[in-house]
């Protein structure tokens, strides 16, 4: 992995380039080596070795607090001690002011090491919103806390009875009592509610927990606002705290409900948690204390920084652990003999058995794996230096950069979601029967892969704000710029031997995409249009992998001087298996958005 890694930073995306920027002058190609080789090797030594043990030793609740592995306490310790929680903050506030992309890449190691054991994604994600959207004193005191790995930080949005539906959301804050607006930590509120799928909210790994809680607050009439328009952001801290964010010993009215019992990142605690039920009484009185984050009524706006982050998170978490299920069947595959040769006249009996390896239909499912997971791995990275690109360039390249963004995202989160869960099943497969037993990894990569279509935005979901929101907004404007970059890539493949075809099939899948897009919407009816999202998600992606994988073979043929020769062909021969194999799915996909197809639509309930 680590030499597709390096590929891919130095000769693909070229991050040496950013050290000419002002904000990364002090770093160099040296620099970002040294940090991908301490994250290497902390990965290596504190994480891989106990991902088994934390699947079989899940969070228990004792009846005062939850109980994880001292493993993971150690790999949580040294995680924040490399720093890599600040790695992209300021020098003034301790960080290292590491690209994005050089951050993106170290934290992958941890991802694949043991992604149920975590690598702080939430706690960053969290501080980063304090950052974008808190005050002075919130940022001093909750987000450089963070960063500094002593608290960590949770995302509080489903409910119960809500799920991904936020609008109907039924926490509640109200404003707690006379003089609440002056609070120096924020307008300061009384929470009562109840939130689910809340990956850390409960644990001993840190001195806090910081949640960050979706609830409604009154409107102008008293009356709580319906849908989104009445929803807030709150920083519900788990211990109160003074405004030198020291605990002041007072446990806020967060209560731990239940812990969910998952199919696999077992590692993460995930909970459910009460707010404001009165177990505990800060004050004297029920209610969970919560400051206002924001202005009212602006919290799904602020949340989307953090959820957005989190999205391209859970790409490169589902990225990882399709590449560790193929080098695991990969290094299976070449010393599991079994099978001979077919010859001219048959297979003969008495010649010795062959690597499985040798088999055509095993290679199919190693080239598959290789293809998804290193062609997901180059979308993450992308985005990762569109993000850089958004904040350090000038301001023409950093506005392309966002429109490729809101279009990407969707596809980021998705795609390595759906297929390098797929990746996981081969790899299941490669091994055979020994594959479905826990004596191998592999089955424990795809159950912990499962979650990823789920969490952050659903895979309908994204279909849904791909088509619905993302290809169309501002007249297209993302789609478009992602249109033209694409053919610049087509264009120059076109000039290069065994490039050019692949050139012209992308030519083509692009226009097809472009009129199932018009299709889709030529009614303009939205219950038509977006009937079939999720098969719009799907082409889309393929699309977009197809133009990835072209682009990286075009850098590969650039570099090829200075790149081992086996490097060069399998890269190579993975964008030829994705072109012979992959994109011509997208035509099935594509038909039922462009014709509108209304079998799903038009079924009924009692049909089933």
């Amino acid at each position: 992995m680590r030499d597709t890694v390096d590929f891919l930073l130095h000769h693909w995306l070229n991050v040496a380039a950013l050290t000419e920027r002002e904000r990364f002058a002090d770093h160099s190609a040296e620099t970002f080596g040294q940090v991908l080789d301490t994250c290497e090797k902390i990965a290596r030594e504190k994480f891989a070795p106990f991902n088994r043990l934390v699947d079989v030793e899940e969070p228990r609740f004792d009846g005062e607090k939850v109980i994880l592995p001292q493993a993971t306490q150690e790999a949580w310790d040294a995680y924040a001690e490399s720093g890599m929680l600040s790695a992209a903050q300021d020098y003034d506030i301790g960080g290292m002011q590491l690209p994005y992309t050089v951050e993106a890449a170290a934290n992958a190691f941890f991802s694949k090491a043991s992604v149920s054991i975590g690598s702080g994604m939430l706690s960053v994600g969290n501080a980063n919103l304090l950052m974008a959207h808190g005050t002075e004193t919130q940022k001093r005191v909750f987000a450089l806390n963070e960063f500094s790995g002593r608290f960590s930080g949770t995302m509080c949005l489903s409910e119960p009875q809500a799920g991904s539906s936020l609008s109907d959301v039924a926490t509640r804050a109200t404003p707690d009592g006379e003089g609440h607006e002056a609070d120096p930590l924020g307008p300061r509120y009384r929470l009562k509610g109840n939130k689910m799928w809340i990956s850390a909210g409960e644990h001993e790994l840190t001195e806090n927990i910081i949640h960050l809680v979706l609830a409604k607050i009154p409107g102008p009439d008293g009356k709580t606002i319906p849908g989104v328009k009445g929803i807030s952001l709150f920083i519900v801290p788990k211990k109160l705290v003074d405004t030198d964010g020291q605990l002041t010993g007072e446990r806020n009215d967060v209560a731990l409900a239940g812990l969910n019992h998952k199919c696999g990142w077992r590692g993460t605690t995930n909970t459910l948690l009460n707010f404001g039920e009165g177990r505990f009484k800060p004050g004297g009185q029920a209610g969970a204390v919560g400051y206002l984050v924001g202005k009212p009524g602006q919290g799904l706006a602020c949340m989307f920084h953090m959820m957005n982050e989190a999205r391209i998170g859970v790409g490169m978490a589902a990225t990882m652990l399709g590449m560790a299920g193929y080098e695991a069947s990969l290094a299976y595959a070449r010393q599991r003999p079994q099978g001979r040769p077919m010859g001219v006249g048959g297979k003969d009996a008495a010649a010795p058995q062959v690597p499985i390896i040798e088999h055509a239909d095993v290679k199919r499912m190693l080239l598959a794996q290789k293809a998804y997971s290193e062609g997901a791995l180059a979308l993450a990275l992308y985005c990762a230096r569109l993000v850089d690109e958004q904040h350090t360039a000038g301001p023409e390249a950093a506005d392309q950069a966002k429109w490729l963004l809101e279009v990407l995202t969707p596809i980021a989160k998705s795609w390595p979601s759906e297929w390098c869960l797929e990746a996981n099943s081969l790899a299941i497969q490669v091994h055979g029967g020994y594959g479905y037993t826990r004596d191998f990894p592999v089955e424990q990569y795809w159950r912990d892969n499962r979650l990823n279509m789920i969490h952050e935005g659903t895979h309908g979901i994204q279909g849904l704000d791909l088509l619905g929101r993302k290809v169309v907004m501002d007249g297209g404007k993302g789609l478009t710029l992602l249109a033209t970059t694409i053919n610049r890539t087509i264009e120059q493949a076109g000039q290069v031997p065994g490039l050019a075809e692949h050139g012209a099939a992308l030519a083509a899948a692009l226009q097809k995409l472009g009129a199932a897009t018009k299709a889709a919407w030529s009614t303009g009816v939205p219950e038509e249009a977006l009937a079939n999202a999720t098969a719009y998600l799907q082409a889309f992606g393929h699309v977009v992998l197809a133009w990835v994988w072209l682009d990286v073979a075009l850098s590969v043929h650039q570099h090829e001087a200075q790149l081992p020769e086996a490097f060069a062909q399998g890269k190579r021969q993975a964008c030829r298996y994705f072109y012979a194999y992959e994109l011509p799915r997208i035509d099935a996909w594509l038909g039922v958005v462009a014709r509108r197809e209304a079998t799903c639509r038009e079924m009924q309930d009692a049909w089933f």
